[in-house]
């Protein structure tokens, strides 16, 4: 039998486990028979409804708050895209014969992210593993030990959510500190002679990979203009240091190297005495207002994409290079060189906008190509909108995101 000859419906409610299906939203998608028959439910009063509709947590009860926790752990794998095995913990259903009467139940749960041809999470899978039975038998065969180790068990497994939850608050802390200091090295650009130019900055979700990624846009002599992207490995307050100082360092070089490899050049050597710079990706395009010209060079970063008055996409991928950092020995970079006529847009960015896990890069560089074609002719400000809405999740990105917009 091939997978095509499989009835994966009948699988899924086969499953002993009691598995529901959750959409982004915290909406029941689906659940097996396994746990309707678990939690005392029909399809009809669980599917379609949202998580805390379908199962509150005790009102009379405050400290039994296992329903939230489950929330809490869905919404973070909807952000993430990676699962949560959640601590033993414990939420009781309402009897629906007896309303506002509870039972104590415990359970072992997991929760999965189930991806989408995109590459986004399209649902959330939910498993649980009712272990009241267990609890309940070690407590009623009298025996001191077993009930001494469920106790710890409970006890142990209480301290450990409470250990995760001052984790996640010292973590929101530092991105909130990081995002504060990032807006701070991230100003809107000043007046670029008569182009027009808009930038965002979006952070991912989540505390994870915050606050590595910069845009600049530099006035140069001679009727020329610097734009500037870049992504640090690493997050939070270390990585936003980083990226101020290599910011700064790339500004400095834009305005007295011979075009945008030599810059990135001496990025690259400045970039070897940063701790937290190594494989640093940039992109530095420098375009000649009275040339009509775009000179360029990318270290290890997505290619700038350069949107043209008729609507087509040409993507600036002719001088890229390994990261910053990333060869033993220094190279000289190389540079390209492309035309452009008036009115065309130039779009930097960051991979936040355009990569997904378990996609091919080509995806979401069609993805964006696709979307510049189909605002061709908005102004940079709407267009730097409709860029995000496109391509950004709905749940978020878990990368960073910055992006600039720039009408030639």
């Amino acid at each position: 039998m091939n997978a095509s000859e499989i009835d994966y419906e009948a699988v899924f409610q086969s499953l002993p486990s009691a598995v529901a299906l959750f959409t982004t939203d915290l909406v029941y998608a689906d659940v097996n028979e396994t746990f309707l028959r678990m939690l005392g439910r029909t399809r009809d009063q669980v599917v379609g409804r949202c998580l805390s509709d379908a199962f509150p947590d005790d009102p009379e009860v405050p400290a039994v708050t296992g329903m939230c926790k489950l929330r809490d752990s869905l919404r973070w794998v909807a952000a993430t895209g990676e699962r949560d095995a959640m601590t033993l913990h414990r939420y009781d259903v309402e009897s629906l014969d007896r309303p506002r009467v509870w039972e104590e139940r415990y359970w072992s749960a997991v929760c999965v992210p189930v991806f989408g041809p995109d590459g986004r999470v399209a649902l959330l899978l939910h498993q649980e593993e009712d272990i009241t039975e267990l609890i309940r038998t070690g407590s009623g065969r009298g025996g001191d030990q077993v009930a001494v180790l469920e106790t710890e068990l409970y006890t142990r497994a209480r301290e450990l959510q409470e250990v995760n939850e001052r984790l996640r608050q010292a973590h929101a802390r530092e991105r909130e500190v990081a995002l504060r200091l990032q807006e701070a090295m991230l100003p809107a650009p000043g007046p670029l002679r008569h182009h027009r130019a808009a930038v965002r900055y979006l952070p991912a979700v989540g505390a994870l990979n915050v606050c590595g990624d910069w845009y600049d846009l530099i006035d140069l002599p001679d009727d020329r203009i610097a734009v500037a992207v870049g992504d640090v490995v690493g997050h939070g307050l270390a990585a936003a240091g980083v990226m101020g100082q290599l910011r700064s360092a790339l500004g400095a070089a834009s305005r007295v190297a011979d075009g945008p490899a030599q810059a990135l050049d001496v990025l690259g050597l400045y970039s070897r005495s940063v701790e937290g710079a190594e494989s640093t990706t940039a992109a530095l395009s420098v375009i000649d207002c009275t040339k009509h010209t775009i000179a360029y060079s990318s270290a290890g970063h997505p290619p700038p994409a350069l949107l043209h008055p008729d609507g087509t996409v040409d993507f600036l991928d002719q001088a890229t290079d390994p990261p910053l950092g990333a060869r033993p020995e220094h190279i000289p970079r190389p540079q390209a060189e492309t035309a452009f006529t008036e009115g065309a847009t130039l779009v930097l960015y960051t991979d936040g906008l355009i990569e997904r896990r378990r996609e091919d890069i080509d995806a979401g560089l069609a993805r964006l190509a696709d979307s510049l074609t189909r605002h061709q002719g908005a102004d940079p400000e709407t267009l730097a909108d409709a860029l995000l809405t496109d391509l950004i999740p709905p749940a978020g990105a878990t990368d960073d995101t910055a992006l600039v917009v720039l009408r030639l």
